[in-house]
This record gives C-alpha cells, structure tokens and sequence, in this order.
C-alpha cells in the first residue's frame, strides 16, 4: 500500500512538471499591455546661457561743480526733478563778473582808437612799425581779455550737460562756492548700464551685440533685456574673469544706478534642437537610455544627451524628430514588454460653487 501511494505521487509531480512551462507561457502571452505615458521627441531653439550678477549703472552720470568762484544767487531746479540738456540749474552771483566784462570792453575800445590813429600815422610814416606792431598786440590783447570776462560770465549760470534727473543738493542760496565745490548729483536714466563679470573659460565666446536678460529684487516677475556694447581688454588678474558692460532700455525710469543684478547671457543658440521631457532619461551606469515606443512594445535606446533645461533635454544621437519616449511608467517595463500609452490628462475645470 505504500508503494502505491509513493508512485501515485511521483505520477503526479511529473505531471505538475510536464504543464509547468505550458502554463507560463499562456500566463505571459495573456498579460496585457502595462500603461505608461509617452511625449514625442520634438524641436526646439535652445539657448546656452552663462549666468552672473553685477550691478547697475546710470548711463550718464556727473556731480555737478561750478568752475569760478561765486556766492550762490538762485537755485533753478528740485532736488528730484527731471530736467532737459542745457536747462539753468544754479546762478551765481553776476555782478562782479560783469564789471570786468565792462571794463574789458571799455580798454578795448580804448585800443581799438590807438590802433587807428598809428594805423593814420603809418600812412602818413609819422610812426615806426614796431609802434604799429606794438598797438596791434594790445588790440589783440584787450579782445582776448574781453573773450575771458564774456566766458567767465556765461559760467555763472550752470546747466544741466544732458537730460536726467538731478539729486539731492548739497548747496544753499547764498552759500559761497569754489571751483570744484560739490553742487548736486545728476543721474541720466533713460537707459542703464550693466556691469559684470564672467568667468575666463568663456572669453571665446564672448562678442559685442550678445542679448542678455537682468533680473533685479525690485521687480521679481520681470526681466530686463539688454545688449552687451563693450568688454573690457584685459581680465583682472586675481579672480581670472572678464568685465562685460551691456545696455539696458528703462522704461518708465524703473532701474535705478546700483541696484543688484542677475545676469543671463546668450553664448550660442542653438536651432531645430532635438528634446525629450527630462523624465524621459533612464540612466544605467555610465550611459543614458529611453524607452522608445515602437509598434505598440517598449524599446530600450542608448541616447547621447547634450544641453539641459529646467525639464528639457537636448539628445545629440539615438533618436529622431516624432519618436515617442516614456515619460512614466519606466520602472515596470522592460526592453520589448508590451506598452499602452495613455492619453494625456486634461485638466478639469473647478466646479462652480453656489452663492
């Protein structure tokens, strides 16, 4: 009775074990598709950006300062005020300097009469020609001083040298003031200038007309987009970088001079790019590979990757323009496993809420 129950279940494992691999294979053959998302590889403008910070500057800026001395007699703008080129901005007093443009011009006339009576007696040889020369000299000279009174009276009114916006004044009416004397700050502000520096490695790559966007904490949401105009020769020795200087439009006088920056400059664009969603990547290793979507199964593909954006990356070799990648669902599938791409989600409206 024993043999027989030991044969029986000997009959049976080798039952069990001829239908095993029958069965798997049926089970494999039934698994569905495993759902996953997929994006097609498509093109793009890629930028390569350097990134810095620098600081803003007015692009014309001057402290205003008398050349002669003089007490201060009126004061013609507001300390914040916008003022056009050649508008008065201080007067100093004028009445000693127009006592010696009159003076001047009453030696000479003075002059001028001695120099027509030689200029009379030459022609008549009652006189040397070196009183002649000597009388033509002190014409010349009575003009020229003349000329000086005129230009040292036209100086004590001081314009605005271009259009912006004056500060804050550091005189008085009445105050007395000296050549050089700190008058006010005026600041040009219809455009900026943006001064900062990038590092050596990328100098061959650098070049004037390059676009660039500033961003400042003032005004968070926006950028600011300029063009550089200048670099500077030489690199600074200690910290190895390059000195670029860019032009920003300000409208609305929104930049300010010495507000911080955040640069992002344009080195190279590239055209017709080829990208995959940054998700898409699977690496293993030391290489990177996608799954591909062919005819209706997963296939694994080495790809070579080159620049990356923030969800975006460039793919150098491996695939074409209108292949689709996984983008979700990489972890439960394998290199020629059956795949279902699912359709994109669409959002859904918010339900209107009863008042």
């Amino acid at each position: 009775m024993h043999d027989l129950l030991k044969r029986a279940a000997l009959g049976t494992a080798l039952v069990m074990f001829s239908i095993s691999p029958l069965a798997v294979l049926a089970q494999a053959k039934a698994m569905p598709p495993l759902p996953v998302k997929a994006a097609p590889v498509t093109r793009k403008t890629l930028d390569v950006e350097a990134t810095a910070v620098g600081t803003l500057r007015a692009d014309e800026s001057v402290m205003v300062r008398p050349e002669i001395a003089g007490r201060v007699a009126t004061i013609h703008f507001r300390e914040g005020q916008k003022v056009r080129q050649g508008e008065p901005l201080v007067t100093l007093d004028q009445e000693e300097y127009q006592a010696q443009l009159a003076s001047s011009a009453a030696q000479l006339a003075l002059e001028e009469s001695s120099y027509r009576r030689l200029q009379d007696m030459d022609r008549k040889n009652l006189t040397s020609q070196q009183n002649l020369d000597e009388g033509k000299a002190k014409l010349d000279t009575a003009r020229a001083q003349q000329e000086l009174n005129r230009v040292r009276l036209n100086k004590t009114v001081i314009r605005a040298p271009f259009d912006g916006v004056i500060g804050l004044r550091q005189i008085s009416p009445g105050a007395y003031v000296k050549p050089g004397d700190d008058l006010v700050a005026m600041e040009g502000l219809g455009a900026m200038k943006l001064d900062f520096r990038v590092p050596e490695t990328y100098l061959a790559r650098l070049a004037v007309g390059q676009r660039l966007t500033a961003r400042v904490d003032a005004y968070p949401e926006q950028g600011f987009e300029g063009v550089i105009y200048a670099i500077e020769p030489a690199l600074d020795e200690e910290t190895r970088t390059v000195l670029l200087r860019a032009r920003l439009p300000n409208p609305g006088n929104k930049l300010r001079p010495g507000l911080f920056a955040r640069v992002s400059l344009i080195l190279e664009r590239r055209e017709n790019a080829l990208t995959v969603p940054e998700q898409a990547i699977v690496p293993v290793g030391q290489t990177t590979f996608v799954y591909r979507v062919v005819n209706g199964k997963a296939a694994m593909t080495p790809v070579k990757l080159g620049l990356r954006q923030p969800g975006l990356v460039e793919i150098l070799q491996g695939l074409d323009a209108g292949d689709r990648v996984v983008t979700d669902g990489q972890l439960k599938i394998r290199d020629g496993a059956a795949v279902q791409v699912l359709p994109p989600t669409e959002t859904q409206p918010a339900p209107a809420t009863k008042g």
